[in-house]
Parts: C-alpha cells; sequence; structure tokens
C-alpha cells in the first residue's frame, strides 16, 4: 500500500487555512464572528458617511454618545446590540433586516 502524498500549494491563503484553520471548528467560528463584527461596523460607517452626518451629530439623533457610535463603527467591536442598531436604522429612515444565510466552508473565487 502507497500512502497517499500531501498536496503542496504556494496559494498563502490556502496554506493559512490548512495552518490555523482546518478541523479546529473553534477558530472557524471565532472568525466568523469576528467577520460580523466587522461587517457591522463597516455597514454603520457607510449609512452614517451616506446621510452626511458626524459620529456627533448622529450620536445627538439617537441620543447617544459620539464615543458610542466611534465604538460600534469600530471593526474590534462586539457588543453590537439589536437595540441600539434599530435606533440607528430608525434615525436614518432605513429597515433593520436579520437574515441567516448557509455558512460558506471557504470564501474564496475558484
Amino acid at each position: 500500500m502507497t500512502m497517499a502524498k500531501k498536496k503542496t500549494t504556494s496559494d498563502a491563503l490556502e496554506i493559512l487555512d490548512r495552518r490555523y484553520y482546518q478541523a479546529r471548528p473553534d477558530r472557524l467560528a471565532r472568525l466568523e464572528k469576528v467577520r460580523e463584527d466587522m461587517e457591522i461596523g463597516r455597514l454603520l460607517y457607510q449609512l452614517r458617511a451616506q446621510a452626511g452626518l458626524s459620529q456627533r451629530a448622529l450620536a445627538k439623533m439617537v441620543g447617544t454618545t459620539a464615543s458610542v457610535i466611534c465604538r460600534l463603527e469600530d471593526a474590534d467591536y462586539d457588543g453590537h446590540s439589536l437595540t441600539m442598531l434599530r435606533r440607528i436604522a430608525t434615525v436614518l429612515k432605513k429597515r433593520l433586516e436579520i437574515r441567516f444565510v448557509p455558512v460558506r466552508r471557504k470564501a474564496r473565487a475558484a
């Protein structure tokens, strides 16, 4: 019997995936959580910028402080609440929509 030869690659993303995430569901779950937090922060920033508002102006409209808005837009922040997101959506005349989508194992283009 011959042993299957391990497939080699020079693709950096593939190497990182194998080294740090393959067969490590806890790490994959944490990575997904970080991606979600980053996406929320990015979306909040975009909405505020499109509305032509400063963090201070949005905070005043929402009834909070500029530091809270700054924290919500931070990619590292993981304490987003539905209540606050709804408040922001309301003052920006948006509807907050929450969706459940299938989990993708690899988010890379072929």
